[in-house]
């Protein structure tokens, strides 16, 4: 497993993190997921043999946000 934060600039509410946090039971390999539209960020932790940065960011855009991976 692995954790990573994704910075979601066009995050303005809690019900634009709930939508975020959905993300954990459609892609696999998810463990957690928590957003905070406080922080516009996205905490992910996950299995990266079954998930690629790619892949989350590409989900995240299907919910109507944009994800950069934070370094």
């Amino acid at each position: 497993m692995i954790k990573k934060t994704f910075q979601i600039p066009d995050m303005t509410c809690s019900n634009c993190a709930m939508k975020l946090e959905s993300l954990e039971d459609t892609l696999e390999g998810v463990k957690e997921i928590n957003a905070s539209y406080h922080r516009l960020e996205m905490v992910i932790e996950y299995d990266e043999s079954k998930l690629t940065d790619e892949q989350i960011v590409a989900a995240v855009k299907k919910k109507g946000y944009q994800a950069v991976l934070k370094q």
